[in-house]
């Protein structure tokens, strides 16, 4: 019998522990555009795994497909949380075409701002189906105050997705992260400069507290 015991033991903690292992939470990256999400995504990916996620650009709009990083672990203090990373393209109320004739021709103009488009309709898909949770990115030298991000906010909340606001660009000088945190004072607000990769501790710190 004791034999017996033994081998049922052990085939218990085997079972605990198969059973206990999570799928990776999808982690989607939100914000409005130029808010540096893709960059953040790449310091994230090229931190834990040396890949990056995307192309970076200075011209609104770059991510105009949902890219996803998948099985990022993020280890802090003895513990470890496993995400996919899902890099979502810029959320706005309008996309014109005019906003990129500085830097392209009319006709990549319109093509640019009709995939904008679709990428838009795309990111809220993923918001109200397939994310697990949110890192909200704002350029911290921008109003907070808008219409897309009262709204996103609003679906993230009423989702009870557990989100993350992070304070991007505080290299910049007109950076203020204060007027994030009194913006959205019922969620936690992290500063940080993804291009600079300032304050990256408290960026895995608070990831991991808060998705694992």
């Amino acid at each position: 019998m004791g034999l017996f015991t033994e081998l049922k033991d052990s085939i218990s903690r085997v079972t605990d522990r198969l059973f206990s292992e999570q799928e990776p939470k999808r982690i989607g990256i939100y914000g409005p555009p130029n808010a540096g999400k893709t960059t953040l995504a790449n310091r994230i990916a090229r931190d834990w795994t040396g890949d990056a996620v995307g192309a970076e650009s200075h011209i609104p709009h770059e991510t105009r497909r949902a890219r996803r990083k998948e099985n990022v672990e993020i280890e802090r203090d003895g513990k470890s949380v496993t995400i996919d990373i899902v890099d979502t393209p810029g959320v706005t109320t309008k996309v014109d075409y005019e906003e990129f004739t500085d830097d392209l021709e009319e006709e990549d103009a319109i093509r640019r701002s009709r995939e904008a488009t679709e990428g838009v309709a795309e990111a809220m898909h993923w918001l109200r189906e397939d994310v697990d949770g949110v890192i909200y990115v704002l350029d911290s030298a921008e109003d907070p105050i808008t219409q897309v991000n009262t709204m996103l906010i609003g679906i993230i909340e009423s989702r009870n997705l557990p989100v993350l606001i992070f304070a991007n660009k505080i290299d910049l000088d007109e950076s203020s992260v204060k007027r994030i945190e009194d913006a959205f004072p019922q969620h936690k607000t992290v500063a940080l400069s993804a291009k600079e990769g300032d304050n990256m501790d408290e960026v895995y710190d608070s990831i991991a507290d808060y998705f694992g």
